[in-house]
């Protein structure tokens, strides 16, 4: 199991915090963008857009990389991976018990549920 307490997880956990980050990934896993092309659907700044990406790069999350004065940014994956993989072991942890719960509650159910009667015609009392 991946452990959360290190530098880079806290980092990863801290980027994917943020909803115009995780829009920014969405759009690299298409493919490679600009700065420009990643701030263009947010109402934000180039200026605001940059620190976004650096958080996202010093997380490993994005490659940059400087053509003249082009900076393309890249999807790196791997981290995204580790993060997954923490967050597994809590997708298992949460399915075993809603797992246990829907036992509980079909037992319950069952408990409850009146048992089949046999129908009575009139005049069968005497």
């Amino acid at each position: 199991m991946v452990e959360l307490e290190t530098p880079q997880m806290n980092s990863v956990f801290h980027a994917l915090g943020d909803a115009t980050r995780r829009r920014m990934l969405r759009d690299l896993a298409k493919g490679e963008r600009t700065v420009s092309q990643l701030a263009e659907p947010f109402a934000i700044s180039l200026a605001a857009a940059s620190k976004h990406i650096k958080v996202l790069e010093n997380a490993g999350l994005l490659r940059r990389e400087v053509r003249g004065r082009t900076h393309l940014c890249r999807l790196d994956p791997g981290p995204l991976a580790g993060a997954h993989e923490w967050l597994s072991f809590y997708e298992r942890f949460w399915t075993d018990r809603l797992d246990a719960l829907e036992r509980l509650l079909r037992e319950e159910d069952q408990r409850q549920s009146p048992s089949p009667k046999t129908t009575r015609k009139k005049g069968d009392d005497q």
